[in-house]
């Protein structure tokens, strides 16, 4: 039998363990007589029994002499009596806690957590943290997985809290993974490739970066189509570049570059005006506004002619889908093309595709993105060759604070203002983008950060953005604090990335919009590494129709892996997109077909739906578009819209009344749709 001492103030307490049970639980006091130190007051109950009983001393003596006594620490008064009868003893580190409990748990060297001024085992030590973060809010099994792994590897409690509620941000205690830049093999100058002197001498690059290179490697400059998948800042833009201006100086048509959204379209353009507007004829086609006003107004040449047309998705599309041509085209750029994916948008880009492959069939076709999933069957999906750089341009350290809603902006201060502090060797100082869920708390947090923070968002003017644009890039603000209207691209050159919320409104983010947000932190040309910080809330939710919490999404984002895109269409999104097709074909039937099939996503058939409402007529191998159904493609509806339009238009004649009913009714079809796309 083994007799575990340990030692208490004015006691001792012994377990005695048989096998790996303890059979029974002693106490006893060691007073010093004339003959020395002896044991008294032994009290012993059998394990499972409530209450001891006092037992003789000299059972405890017997006992001792015939077992294997251990003490857990050393102690001058036992192991004196010890001595005087004899017996032999050795030191044990156990788990105090639990001999408290009536357990025995040893602690070889190394597997110990500290706690305190102590060593204790693994799982008192996650109890204890249990209890020290209950007030925080209620943990899911994901998060104490993570913490138990926290707890594994720093084994430390009060090491361990310190990550999870900081009252000192310590960026080394909040560090979930760090990815790190893999040096690549030499990549080429730009000299040395076949590219037009002209745009050499205006490209203002000397060597190409690795993912240029890649894309070099795998045909670029021969033609070929590509999907390039590759982290924010990597050099995608310059790959459109050597491709789209060398085929149109060489004579193989014009470029357009399309992206999703006008800021970052006013970016591209002025990026591409600055660098070879001495030579080439840059323009911007974003739509018109039917308001007169300077923020609406057109901020560069519209000209579809151009030798480089950049573009927002739509703006191309309504050229399209009114019945013009685009004409002479030579390469067609579709930037942030994970937008595919989008429940609103994603039909609208998939028939854009389709209408310009069949409008600009020689064209070269360049995809790109910094975040795709299973990259390899969209690229099949589009007849591309698959570029793929996994490595950032910079190394990006993200970190995980479990914190409480009403503390985050105080993080958030302090993260920002540490963040401006620091300069970089390329000497840039720290700028950050904070990512929230609402617009309103945009204002919340941009007003408690102060003069050197502004909020962004897609309700504000386009003067208004611009001039956040400009301040930012000029280094006057410290922070932007905005919506997701900063996930899709626009250039903003930030080191760090803070997620205030890790919803959109009322919807958690996908694994693919985190990547995407993640990604704005740290560029190459101004930054040695960029820092992503989520701050989630323990038990925290923004829809009580989502079991999850911020805590458990935070974890499987960072953990998560991007699905396939394969996005399915309604009847609304696909009639949509049926009879826009119909008009860039002008109804021939083959070659609608021949464009219905390229699109990407699968579409519920809306042929029937159309027929039989009138909207379009079957007539000698073509189909007849009714002026009703032109009205769809050039304003970008359904039937299901057509009909809600109809319907509202037979009640009132008061245009503005059916414009503001269908809004609502057009975001509520939205939620809908993120909802059903995200389970």
């Amino acid at each position: 039998m083994r007799i575990v001492v340990h030692p208490q103030r004015g006691f001792y307490r012994l377990l005695f363990i048989r096998g790996d049970y303890v059979r029974g639980v002693g106490q006893v006091t060691i007073s010093q007589t004339p003959k020395g130190p002896r044991p008294k007051n032994f009290l012993y109950r059998k394990q499972g029994k409530k209450h001891p009983r006092p037992a003789p001393t000299k059972d405890l003596i017997s006992a001792l002499r015939e077992g294997e006594v251990q003490l857990t620490a050393p102690d001058t008064h036992f192991l004196a009596f010890l001595s005087d009868h004899q017996i032999a003893s050795s030191e044990v580190k156990c788990c105090r806690i639990c001999l408290l409990e009536d357990r025995f748990t040893p602690i070889a060297m190394g597997e110990g957590v500290k706690s305190d001024h102590e060593t204790i085992c693994y799982d008192c030590a996650l109890k204890e943290l249990r209890r020290e973060i209950g007030y925080l809010g209620s943990f899911g099994r994901r998060s104490m997985e993570h913490i138990g792994a926290l707890l594994s590897l720093y084994r430390d409690v009060n090491r361990v809290l310190a990550a999870l509620q900081p009252e000192q941000l310590d960026t080394h205690l909040t560090l979930f993974d760090r990815l790190d830049v893999t040096k690549v093999e030499e990549t080429s100058r730009l000299d040395d490739l076949p590219l037009p002197e002209l745009f050499r001498m205006h490209a203002g690059v000397e060597r190409l970066r690795p993912v240029q290179q890649l894309a070099l490697d795998k045909g670029l400059l021969a033609g070929k189509d590509l999907l390039v998948v590759s982290a924010t800042a990597s050099g995608k833009t310059f790959i459109g570049e050597m491709a789209g201006i060398r085929n149109y100086l060489e004579g193989r048509g014009r470029m357009l570059f399309l992206v999703p959204l006008v800021a970052l379209a006013n970016q591209k353009y002025q990026r591409f005006r600055e660098r070879y507007g001495s030579f080439l004829r840059v323009s911007l086609h974003t739509g018109v506004s039917r308001l007169n006003l300077p923020e609406t107004r057109a901020v560069g040449e519209r000209d579809i002619e151009a030798a480089i047309v950049v573009g927002t998705y739509e703006g191309i599309d309504h050229h399209l889908r009114t019945g013009q041509r685009i004409r002479n085209v030579g390469t067609i750029v579709i930037d942030e093309v994970q937008m595919l994916e989008d429940p609103d948008r994603g039909h609208r880009l998939d028939g854009l595709i389709a209408r310009l492959k069949e409008l600009a069939p020689g064209a070269q076709f360049l995809y790109l993105s910094a975040t795709i999933g299973v990259p390899h069957l969209l690229a099949m999906k589009l007849d591309a060759e698959l570029v793929t750089y996994a490595e950032r341009p910079v190394p990006l350290e993200r970190h995980l604070i479990f914190v409480g809603r009403q503390h985050k902006i105080r993080y958030i201060k302090q993260l920002v203002e540490d963040a401006f502090r620091r300069q970089s060797s390329k000497g840039s100082r720290g700028q950050t983008i904070v990512f929230t869920n609402s617009r309103a708390r945009c204002y919340v947090i941009a007003e408690a950060l102060g003069r050197r923070a502004a909020p962004y968002h897609a309700g504000l003017t386009s003067r208004e953005r611009h001039e956040v644009e400009e301040k930012f890039s000029t280094g006057a603000l410290a922070a932007v604090v905005t919506t997701s209207a900063l996930g899709a691209g626009v250039d903003f050159p930030a080191s760090q990335v803070i997620f205030d919320s890790l919803a959109m409104g009322i919807e958690w983010l996908s694994v693919q919009e985190f990547h995407q947000m993640s990604g704005r932190a740290g560029r190459p040309d101004f930054h040695d590494q960029g820092r992503v910080v989520i701050l989630a809330e323990p038990g925290g939710s923004y829809s009580r129709e989502s079991s999850n919490t911020e805590e458990e999404v935070a974890l499987a984002l960072l953990k998560g892996e991007m699905e396939e895109v394969a996005p399915l269409y309604d009847l609304e999104e696909s009639s949509e997109e049926f009879v826009a097709n119909a008009v860039v074909c002008n109804g021939e039937i083959g070659i609608l077909e021949r464009m219905n099939q390229r699109m990407v996503g699968r579409a519920e058939p809306p042929l029937d739906a159309l027929l039989a409402k009138g909207l379009i007529q079957r007539s000698d191998g073509r189909y007849i578009i009714t002026p009703l159904a032109r009205v769809m493609a050039e304003h970008f509806i359904g039937l299901e819209r057509l009909d809600q339009l109809r319907k509202m238009a037979e009640k009132t004649e008061d245009s503005l009344g059916i414009l503001v009913e269908l809004e609502a009714l057009e975001e509520d079809r939205s939620e809908y749709r993120k909802g059903k796309g995200r389970r």
